[in-house]
């Protein structure tokens, strides 16, 4: 892999385990277009290295990832084109996490929310420190959740709990993600870096075909769902990006008070 190429990326090995981590601390990580552009080739490249066999993803800073940066939600109103031309990338997040064959464990320091959120409940395995936050936020902005949390949360928890989150965008803690099966496990903050180091030691020092084959066939039912529902969702994604509600959440957001919802 040519870690140059990645500007929002940080990155560390140790032995055959490549964590990487969000890298923009000053945003709590929240994802622009150059850092879509990234993860949009970045899991493929991590699946095409055969120095990695285990993938540890976090973030600098206080967050794992705030979901979408507010200003390329803007752009993307302005320029509904932009929408249109990232669109595909969306869809290359996704299938190229379930995709990678290699084990890859999300290291939750700090909150996940929206897109954020979104990519770590794809990742294998997902462990957290406690207190912190995971929430799919995208319908309090107006937005459809349509780049994977309408696959992904479903799958996890269920259908009924899941519209539940998804259609109120109530985040919700590690501690209760932990208890519904969202996630799969919560360990003292002080413990985490050694619980995922030990988890990622393991794999890494077991039989690498074999636990990448088990991954893969496990996943099979996980994509065929996830090819059943992206077109659509991130469809209705793009028609809510033009709506007057959408506008308004974003243009409240900016002035720090609530909504006023038309339906339209």
């Amino acid at each position: 892999m040519d870690f140059a190429t990645y500007t929002t990326m940080r990155f560390e090995r140790r032995g055959r385990i490549l964590h990487a981590d969000f890298n923009r601390p000053d945003t709590l990580n929240a994802i622009d277009q150059v850092t879509h552009k990234d993860l949009a080739r970045f899991f493929f490249d991590v699946a095409a290295d055969p120095l990695t066999d285990v993938l540890v993803l976090s973030g600098t800073g206080k967050a794992f990832s705030a979901g979408g940066d507010l200003d390329y939600i803007q752009q993307m109103i302005d320029e509904p084109k932009t929408f249109f031309e990232d669109i595909g990338d969306i869809k290359k997040i996704v299938f190229s996490i379930l995709d990678c064959p290699k084990p890859i464990i999300a290291k939750l320091h700090g909150h996940a929310i929206g897109l954020g959120a979104t990519i770590a409940l794809f990742c294998d395995i997902v462990i957290a420190a406690p207190g912190i936050k995971i929430g799919d936020p995208h319908v309090r902005l107006g937005f459809t959740a349509g780049d994977g949390g309408a696959v992904i949360w479903p799958h996890l928890i269920g259908h009924a709990r899941a519209k539940e989150f998804l259609m109120t965008g109530r985040p919700v803690t590690s501690e209760e993600a932990e208890r519904m099966g969202l996630i799969n496990r919560v360990v003292p903050r002080e413990e985490l870096d050694k619980a995922v180091n030990d988890l990622a030691e393991e794999l890494s020092n077991g039989p690498a075909r074999a636990i990448q084959w088990t991954k893969v066939s496990i996943n099979i039912g996980l994509k065929q769902l996830a090819h059943a529902v992206m077109d659509a969702s991130v469809a209705y994604e793009a028609l809510s990006n033009v709506t007057s509600d959408h506008r308004e959440a974003v243009r409240a957001l900016r002035e720090k008070r609530p909504p006023v919802f038309t339906g339209n």
